[in-house]
């Protein structure tokens, strides 16, 4: 049998068996080890998955991904989420669709604190959903929004799937944060004008809060004075080059810790033990995906499938955003059966490498892949922070959750065509910054 068929029939027995629900990192460590069996015997075989671990859980590089998760739930578990809810209500509660709004802006406050995306969408669950019923807002549109803006936080730094992608593809992980602050922002504004129209069109979908004054309005932002502070000294630090990723890491778990013990958020053992054992097993997770997708890759490298992938993608006579749509649309067939998180380890190492042949932007791509992973973060029959949802809104239906969706999904792919049109809004900050 030759050595590409071997690669070919590995790709297609990993899919069957993420179809079939084994988790992705076992499957791939299976048909990878099984694979270069067949290749190449034993002692290859077994020699790949001796080492390749190893290397990887003593990588200081990685070191970030702990970091960044850990900051994310010393913020989860010191209780942000209302400040930061109650802040956004204050100055955009009266508007049509107001509450709706301040979920989406409070999600994104929480997302530059923290990072976690379904995170986001637990907290603000069980915050905002019985705010906006209070005021008489439809329950699709009520599920819809904290599913859908939860999804913030794979893309507003710090992001730990941002810096997974970094180190996937070998790119500057600083740059990459920094590239996602301005497409965040994006996005979160797109969805608060489809909200804001929405209800402003059809006022029966929730009626606004009533208006206060100025001076309140100032008093809210008291609440959530530390999450530009520490905004500043993670992403500023990076920006100019003061911190490395790591070290920036270090310093927002740091500074999120001593803000949730001076507050008396965070004054109990069980509190920090849960942060320290979530963190923990996220980390495992992620750890236990690469591992396991980087020793199906080596099967693909000998078999030499990755390789011929390329040159035939790269030869194919059709313009160049016909690849890039394809490849996009990829993610929302794996977005079925995968988490975000598999879904970019699973692609990138296949596909960045076509990418960037084709003259595009390693790291204009990663936010455009990663913009792809939140969207299927809400889309069916996987859409893991609708289930999020779920979980805190046992009454909703999960279709009523997904459908409350859909128009996000719809805002979503016009902004990921925004941002294929004009490039520039994710690479001008990159470009200028100090530090990598």
């Amino acid at each position: 049998m030759e050595a590409i068929t071997i690669g070919l029939i590995g790709a297609g027995v990993l899919l069957v068996l993420l179809v079939l629900g084994m988790h992705i990192a076992f499957a791939g460590a299976l048909v990878g080890f099984l694979g270069i069996l067949a290749l190449k015997g034993w002692g290859v075989g077994t020699g790949t998955i001796g080492f390749l671990p190893h290397p990887l859980s003593t990588s200081y590089g990685l070191s970030v991904i702990p970091l960044f998760i850990l900051m994310g739930y010393f913020a989860y578990h010191a209780g942000v989420t209302r400040d930061i809810y109650a802040t956004a209500r204050a100055w955009v509660g009266h508007l049509p669709g107001g509450l709706a709004i301040a979920t989406v802006f409070g999600c994104a406050g929480f997302a530059a604190a923290s990072g976690a995306s379904t995170a986001a969408a637990a907290v603000f669950g069980r915050v905002a959903i019985p705010e906006m019923r209070r005021y008489g807002y439809d329950r699709r549109l009520s599920a819809g929004v904290v599913a859908a803006s939860g999804t913030l936080a794979a893309l507003i730094p710090p992001s730990a799937l941002v810096v997974v992608y970094a180190i996937l593809v070998e790119e500057s992980v600083g740059k990459l944060l920094i590239a996602g602050i301005i497409p965040g922002i994006v996005s979160a504004i797109i969805y608060a004008l489809m909200l804001y129209i929405r209800v402003r069109l059809n006022p029966s979908l929730g009626r606004p809060e009533p208006p206060i004054s100025f001076k309140k309005k100032l008093v809210s932002l008291r609440g959530v004075v530390f999450i530009p502070i520490i905004f500043i000294v993670v992403i500023g630090g990076l920006y100019l080059g003061i911190f490395t990723p790591t070290e920036a890491g270090a310093a927002g778990a740091f500074s999120v810790l001593v803000f949730a013990l001076v507050t008396r958020r965070l004054t109990t053992w069980s509190s920090l033990k849960e942060s320290l054992l979530d963190t923990g097993q996220t980390t495992v997770m992620i750890f236990l995906i690469i591992v396991g997708i980087l020793i199906f890759m080596r099967l693909l490298a000998l078999s030499g499938t990755s390789m011929a992938f390329i040159n035939f993608v790269t030869g194919l006579a059709v313009p160049r955003i016909v690849i890039l749509i394809g490849f996009l649309s990829i993610y929302v067939v794996l977005g079925m059966f995968l988490t975000a998180t598999s879904m970019l380890i699973l692609t990138c190492p296949l596909i960045v490498p076509v990418v960037v042949a084709l003259g595009y932007d390693p790291i204009w791509f990663g936010i455009i892949a990663i913009k792809m992973c939140e969207i299927c973060l809400i889309t069916p029959p996987v859409g893991l922070n609708v289930y999020v949802v779920r979980s805190v809104a046992p009454d909703i239906p999960v279709e009523d959750i997904f459908r409350g969706a859909l128009p996000f999904f719809l805002m979503d792919v016009l902004t990921v065509a925004i941002l294929i049109a004009f490039p520039q809004i994710i690479l001008i900050l990159p470009t200028y910054m100090l530090g990598g």
